[in-house]
Formats: structure tokens, C-alpha cells, sequence
């Protein structure tokens, strides 16, 4: 895409954190915002804020675990604006205690994971590329994965392994709409470490997906303590934000926020191309080369 004035963008995840930079960078070039969350009042905070700087912004609760409250999200942008030209699917979740062996991680972060992180992203692509295709208008899709989609180790499993699904799922997105001629974009977009609020993404966990203990497994000290270092020097959303509007106007599928991964996802490439055992790094040691000096 490179014309952005007048068109109109969709943004899940939009009540704060990447979303909600990405809906204020799509607005300032001109573009007209439906900002879709869970928490419906984050999202018209959002829109709120927007229309009092003079964009045209609608917000929509959506719970992207959910294909037919997605569904009724296209439904309601369709209704409005009678096109979309950018979707970012963005939603996303972070179980807490997410560093525990594969073994320990309860069936409900698994499936609570996968319904936000992998399924949120299915069920926009089903629900937004068909009435993409069928507006034969130049689009853009973004899928939020992250560099966790890319290196692998001990922790983090759950959310990890539905990253590396969205990476799948957004090459395969990506291919099919090359082989079509479609004039649809696609971006794959892979954060490291950002300053949002996914480290405290139980507040919108649902109460069928709580584990059976009843409250959030503790992140160990050392993970509080990244966490605190995230907070106060971590990339900035607005960065993320400006990144990923150049990769949409440069039709990049591949858009990392940062190199400080690069080395695991290099070597975990060779391991795999050499059949031999890898050597994962430890994740809370690469987190910590991610903050900016």
C-alpha cells in the first residue's frame, strides 16, 4: 500500500500496548480507525481520545477467541466504511508463570493461548479476506507473531509454540495471496521486547480458562525483575507502531522490532539444516540484551 489517506484501518488488541500505538500512527496518515478489543472500554478510551484530535475512529468490543464475535467485528467495518484496507490482527496474551517446565504448564494457559494468539489470528483472516478479496481494492493484512515465533527453548511454551504457529499461518497467508495475484499485502510482525501491558494480560483472562488452582501461577524473581527492567527501558510501542507502518508501505512480510535475536534464530537454523541437537540460549539472558543501552 502507499496511499493510506482515507482509508480505513482495523486493529485488534487496540486498548493499549501495540494496538493502540498502531491505530494513532494509521489515523495521523489520514486513515479512518476501527479500534476492536475484549475490553470494550480500553478500546473507546482509544477511539475517544482519537476523535478529540479529529480523526474518525469507531471502537467494537471483540473477543478475537471467538470466530463469530470476529465476524460481527467485519460485519460492523463492512457496515461502516464499506472497505477495509488494513487489518492487524494484534491481540495477543501472555499466561503468567510461563516459564515452568512444558510438563507443568496447566491445559488452560494452552488453550487460552491459542484461542487469543493463533485462533484471534484465523479467525480474522477468515472473517476479513474473502470481503478483502472481494473489494479488489490494494490491502494489507499484519499478523502479530513475535521472535518467540522464531527460537525455542525451556520456557514460555504455550505462548511460544502459538507464535510459531502465527508465523506459519502468515507464509501460508502470504503464498496464497501471491499465488491468486491478489493485491493484498501481508507482514509478519516480530516484537522482542516492548513496553505494554502483556505481562498483565490475566486481567482478561476468561473465567472457563482459569486454572484449577484458582490464581495465576508467580513469575520467579529474575522474570519480575526483566519485567521491571521491560517497563522502564523496553522499545517503545510507538516505535513498534512507526516499524510496522514502513513495512506495510514497503510490502515487507518479515518485520522484527530487533536483532538481539538474531544469533539462537541463526543457529537453531543451522542445527536444524545440520541434523544435529541444538543449543537453545536462555531466553531471560536474550530478553535482557534486548533493552536498549
Amino acid at each position: 500500500m502507499q496511499v493510506f489517506s482515507g482509508r480505513v484501518a482495523v486493529v485488534t488488541g487496540s486498548g493499549s500496548g501495540i494496538g493502540e500505538a498502531l491505530v494513532w500512527r494509521f489515523a495521523r496518515a489520514g486513515m479512518k480507525i476501527v479500534a476492536a478489543d475484549i475490553d470494550l472500554a480500553a478500546a473507546e478510551r482509544v477511539t475517544t481520545a482519537l476523535k478529540h484530535a479529529g480523526f474518525e475512529a469507531l471502537a467494537i468490543r471483540t473477543d478475537v477467541a471467538d470466530a463469530s464475535s470476529v465476524e460481527h467485528l467485519a460485519e460492523r467495518a463492512y457496515a461502516a466504511h464499506g472497505m477495509v484496507h488494513i487489518l492487524c490482527n494484534n491481540a495477543g496474551v501472555v499466561p503468567s508463570g510461563r516459564h515452568r517446565p512444558v510438563w507443568e504448564q496447566p491445559i488452560e494457559d494452552w488453550r487460552w493461548s491459542f484461542d487469543v494468539n493463533l485462533m484471534g489470528v484465523v479467525h480474522g483472516i477468515r472473517a476479513f479476506v474473502p470481503r478483502m478479496l472481494a473489494q479488489g481494492a490494494p490491502a494489507h493484512i499484519v499478523n502479530t507473531a513475535s521472535v518467540a515465533g522464531f527460537v525455542s527453548g525451556s520456557g514460555s511454551t504455550a505462548y511460544s509454540a502459538a507464535k510459531h504457529a502465527v508465523v506459519r499461518v502468515t507464509e501460508g497467508l502470504y503464498a496464497g495471496l501471491l499465488e491468486r495475484g491478489a493485491s493484498i499485502g501481508v507482514t509478519c510482525l516480530c516484537p522482542g521486547l516492548v513496553a505494554t501491558r502483556i505481562y498483565d494480560s490475566e486481567r482478561n483472562r476468561p473465567e472457563r480458562l482459569m486454572s484449577a488452582s484458582g490464581a495465576p501461577a508467580a513469575e520467579s524473581p529474575e522474570l519480575q525483575a526483566i519485567a521491571a527492567d521491560l517497563y522502564a527501558n523496553a522499545l517503545k510501542p510507538e516505535q513498534v507502531a512507526e516499524q510496522t507502518f514502513e513495512a506495510i508501505r514497503d510490502n515487507r512480510l518479515y518485520q522484527f522490532t530487533t536483532t538481539a535475536f538474531d544469533t539462537p534464530i541463526r543457529e537453531r537454523a543451522e542445527a536444524i539444516l545440520a541434523r544435529r541437537n541444538p543449543t537453545f540460549a536462555d531466553l531471560l539472558t536474550l530478553s535482557k540484551r534486548d533493552l536498549p543501552r
